[in-house]
């Protein structure tokens, strides 16, 4: 169990998967946040900014445009596994109990964005956590056109990528003297995650109770 804990806690930290992992971890790691249903927990964001700053500072040897090509095909390949999953197995997802890495409630508040903001979700919901994860999947199931999909797919890695990891890579290049507040930076990413997640979901809650007390008041 001991062990267990450490490899989450591991994985939660951007700082050591960068300097231990390198490349091909950043790049793993993203493809599994992006197209794989319990991948949702894990450090996208500021992933993504901390590699550009390691790249800026030279800690991580890594040439800027290799680390923006490598994490934009696994955001791109790993959106399209989530589209992929919830085309063909969209029914037997929806109908399966909650569970530590799989929640229905997800589902659900990914759809009210969908509702709300269309096809263009999936561009904002690069910057959205959990929400980035689930997009796919629920395109998928519910049938979105493909070509519409891969379209908002890529555009919206890129800019996810071209901000986050070009950002990084400007303040590490610029200010390389900020590698010595990483831990703030990720505190920073970590209370913007939070309150972004937090306001989604009671947003979403509000809208269906909404929902529910206009099917009352008709009735």
């Amino acid at each position: 169990m001991d062990q267990l804990l450490e490899f989450f806690r591991y994985l939660l930290n951007s700082e050591e998967i960068i300097r231990t992992g390198g490349l091909v971890l950043i790049t793993l790691i993203i493809l599994i946040e992006n197209g794989v249903v319990f991948g949702f927990f894990l450090p996208g964001d500021y992933l993504l900014f901390l590699s550009g700053v390691f790249a800026g500072t030279k800690l991580l040897d890594v040439p800027l445009l290799l680390l923006m090509g490598c994490i934009f095909g696994a955001a791109v390949v790993g959106s399209l596994m989530g589209y992929g999953t919830g085309h063909f197995f969209g029914s037997r997802i929806q109908n399966r109990p909650d569970s530590l890495f799989f929640k229905k409630k997800h589902i659900e508040t990914t759809r009210k964005y969908f509702e709300k903001y269309g096809s263009r979700t999936l561009v904002i919901a690069r910057f959205l956590p959990i929400v980035r994860t689930f997009a796919p999947l629920l395109a998928g199931i519910i049938h979105m056109n493909f070509r519409y999909f891969m379209l908002y797919n890529i555009v919206g890695g890129a800019i996810w990528v071209g901000l986050l990891v070009g950002g990084g890579f400007y303040f590490g290049e610029r200010f390389p003297w900020i590698i010595n507040y990483v831990h703030w930076i990720v505190i920073f990413f970590l209370g913007i995650t939070t309150i972004t997640v937090v306001r989604g979901y009671l947003n979403a809650r509000k809208e269906m109770n909404d929902q529910e007390i206009g099917v009352r008041s008709e009735e």
